[in-house]
């Protein structure tokens, strides 16, 4: 299928051949008639993809931040690896649709096959061929409204989420600042809803059309008509409520609010203006300014917008997807009329020349649409409307199961990537790409973009969203499982099944039924060839101290701080109902490095955690009278390394330092330093991938024994009932 995509480092534009989405649960797959394009939010982000990258700091001072804060967590050569991949990679366009239902995911009983619906979501209403779309984020359209009006339902579930924070009442006044394609639909809105309405534009077109729908005046900012209109509709009190339309860098929108507002006045922002808002204006009049968070409550949560849970109706009147179904009731009964608003309707195939005209100027418009071939674009055309104790399981391998001969050195390993995200891109795919004897054959992702996006930079062979395929093509020797941490268990289970050797990031399995399930299909296939991707036990400098320190005569004590920082807002890391807790995520890490240097898995877990679960202590007791603690932080300084370890036994300290510097002492009082330089920090991700590749070729033993890898997901499952019990937990050993 086709995506309009662009290179945010370069800012190319294009119309790519991508494949065609999964149809997952939860949701609907659906083919475009027509999208929408937003000529303020969409055009930024082209406008700002033709900067240079000294023009995008500026424009982003917010991701600056976030990138010097990765340089001193993670070097520089991880974070510019991370930074160049986001950067010049293609990203989606669009967030606003109409099209058919083309196939029903389970879960969903509300719309059939043929079905028109409008979909919102900047994931999820691409201007694409095909989308997927969860359930709470599109919504039928009603008999006899016709398609390419449907495709306005996010634009206008926006200007419907702003009019509601103005709580507008009959017979007030607005003014609204900013006539483009949201002021337009606001002017409408609130006409429907019997405010009278004053238009603020620079532009005379767009001051006459607003006129033509329902505004009772409008005209230029610095002209004195706006402020006589509003003079005379209220009495020279001011208007009861603003609604901030309009972009880019000029502070004169809330300037004017101010001026034009009344005593106790509602000011509400819906677009991306400047906000140095004066105080004195403000102040005096007690002004009360709000913000209007895109298409209403939902948005943002992934909860409700992945998971389809719904927000009682008793509690929120109005959620994403109820502001869409409203705004198209209103569409089909004529409260409000979009068509005026669209300027041009292009071919989807010309979606480029259309955003470059936009872009240049040549193409003045309010609306533009993109129009995708089909059935309903010609019903459309003509009006019509649309249709306290733990186990860790035995691992079992009964003979007779799969065989793993050795490969002639020139010929070479193929691998298939399930999920192409930002791990995966920036500290996977760099090393293998590179890598003498390795075909990256097929990358699968459930979203088109970024399997196509990973095709390109890393050279797979083909880009696919059809697991099944990938599992049953036998020249395929070892799939990778990068996707997110509710899904490696069953994609691990499947593809150890399917006979492949697997790859799988941490963590293994969230849950001890998962991990058994894993297990299971190691018995059933007498396929064992799996490796957890515990990478620091690999890393160089961690290797050479431990041979510096040497082998160990008693029990040993290890610490281990990691300062984990607090996640950003929105990360998935915090979906704890289906990823799980932070720490069954990544805490498999730490567990393995402390049990890879004292050489043995752990017999008990104890686990406390500060109010509110935010830092976490972790003891870890050893058959050898061993112990390590593992201090899992969140609260601790961002300037302070993420990851310090020491190790004490026999007289002698390890000391590792954020993978950057690594000391031994000894009772002698000779030492062993080793330093690196921040951007040199290796936490053995290459060295990890080449043990692996070279078990895949030989058919030697994998990196890390099986056992290992189900003792440490165990310990890591084992947490979590630590902290609910509150007393340690016995790892006992399945027979």
């Amino acid at each position: 299928m086709k995506q309009v995509v662009q290179n945010y480092k370069s800012g190319e534009l294009a119309v790519l051949d991508v494949p065609v989405p999964g149809c997952k649960p939860g949701g609907v797959l659906v083919r475009s008639a027509y999208s929408l394009i937003s000529t303020g939010t969409e055009l930024m982000k082209v406008s700002e993809a033709g900067m240079s990258m000294l023009g995008k700091a500026r424009s982003r001072p917010d991701q600056v931040a976030k990138v010097m804060q990765s340089v001193a967590t993670n070097g520089v050569p991880a974070t510019y690896r991370k930074v160049m991949g986001k950067l010049d990679s293609y990203t989606p366009l669009g967030y606003s649709l109409c099209g058919v239902v083309e196939q029903v995911g389970a879960g969903i009983d509300d719309v059939k096959v043929g079905d028109l619906v409008a979909c919102a979501g900047n994931e999820h209403a691409l201007h694409a061929e095909l989308n997927w779309v969860p359930k709470n984020l599109y919504a039928p359209v009603p008999d006899g409204l016709a398609p390419r009006h449907a495709a306005f339902g996010t634009v206008g579930s926006i200007a419907m989420q702003g009019v509601r924070q103005g709580e507008p009442q009959l017979g007030e006044v607005a003014l609204v600042i900013g006539l483009g394609l949201i002021g337009q639909l606001v002017v409408q809105l609130l006409a429907a809803s019997g405010v009278r309405v004053v238009g603020v534009d620079p532009d005379p077109v767009r001051c006459e059309l607003a006129e033509r729908l329902g505004a009772a005046a409008c005209g230029d900012p610095a002209s004195a008509a706006v402020e006589a209109a509003v003079a005379e509709l209220t009495d020279g009190h001011g208007v009861d409520q603003v609604y901030l339309a309009a972009g880019g860098g000029s502070n004169q929108p809330v300037e004017l609010a101010a001026k034009l507002s009344r005593d106790r006045g509602r000011v509400v922002d819906i677009g991306k203006c400047s906000l140095d808002l004066p105080w004195n204006a403000y102040y005096e009049k007690e002004l009360d300014v709000r913000f209007s968070r895109s298409y209403g409550p939902g948005r943002y949560d992934p909860e409700y917008e992945l998971e389809g849970r719904d927000y009682p109706i008793g509690y929120v009147r109005w959620t994403e997807r109820r502001n869409l179904a409203c705004f198209l009731d209103l569409l089909a009964r004529g409260s409000v009329d979009v068509e005026p608003l669209v300027s041009h309707i292009a071919d989807f195939d010309d979606a480029v020349e259309t955003y470059q005209s936009l872009k240049d100027g040549d193409l003045k418009a309010v609306a533009v649409l993109f129009r995708y071939p089909g059935p309903v674009e010609h019903s459309a055309e003509a009006g019509e409307a649309g249709t306290p104790a733990v186990a860790v399981p035995a691992v079992k391998r009964p003979s007779g199961g799969v065989s793993t001969p050795a490969r002639a050195a020139k010929v070479p390993v193929r691998l298939a990537f399930v999920g192409a995200g930002n791990y995966a891109t920036s500290m996977l795919l760099p090393h293998l790409a590179q890598r003498d004897g390795v075909e990256l054959s097929t990358v699968v992702t459930t979203t088109a973009l970024s399997a196509a996006n990973a095709q390109r930079k890393f050279g797979f062979a083909e880009a696919t969203t059809d697991l099944d395929a990938v599992l049953g093509d036998k020249s395929i020797d070892a799939v990778f499982v990068v996707t997110r941490h509710s899904s490696h268990a069953e994609l691990t289970r499947r593809a150890l099944l399917a006979g492949k050797t697997v790859f799988v990031e941490k963590p293994l399995a969230l849950t001890e039924d998962e991990l058994a399930g894993v297990l299971a299909a190691v018995e059933e296939s007498g396929n064992d060839r799996l490796q957890v991707g515990f990478n620091r036990r690999f890393a160089p400098l961690l290797q050479e101290a431990s041979k510096r320190f040497g082998a160990r005569t008693g029990p040993a004590s290890l610490r281990y701080l990691v300062n984990a920082g607090r996640l950003q807002h929105g990360s998935w890391y915090l979906q704890q109902g289906t990823e799980g807790s932070r720490f069954a995520g990544e805490g498999g890490h730490f567990i393995d490095t402390a049990s890879w240097l004292l050489a043995a898995d752990p017999e008990s877990v104890y686990a406390a955690a500060t109010s509110g679960n935010e830092d976490l202590q972790v003891v870890l007791r050893y058959p050898d009278g061993s112990t390590a603690t593992i201090s899992y932080v969140t609260t601790g300084a961002p300037s302070f390394p993420k990851e310090t370890l020491d190790l004490v036994a026999d007289g002698k300290v390890l000391r590792l330092d954020d993978f950057v510097r690594a000391t031994v002492y000894d009772g002698r009082r000779r030492r062993w330093v080793s330093s690196r330089l921040p951007k040199a920090r290796d936490k053995g991700q290459n060295a990890e991938l080449a043990a692996f590749i070279k078990a895949v070729r030989t058919g030697g033993p994998m990196p890390v024994p099986l056992e290992s890898l189900v003792a440490t997901t165990a310990a890591t499952l084992a947490v979590q009932a630590g902290l609910a019990g509150g007393a340690p937990v016995t790892l006992a050993r399945a027979q």
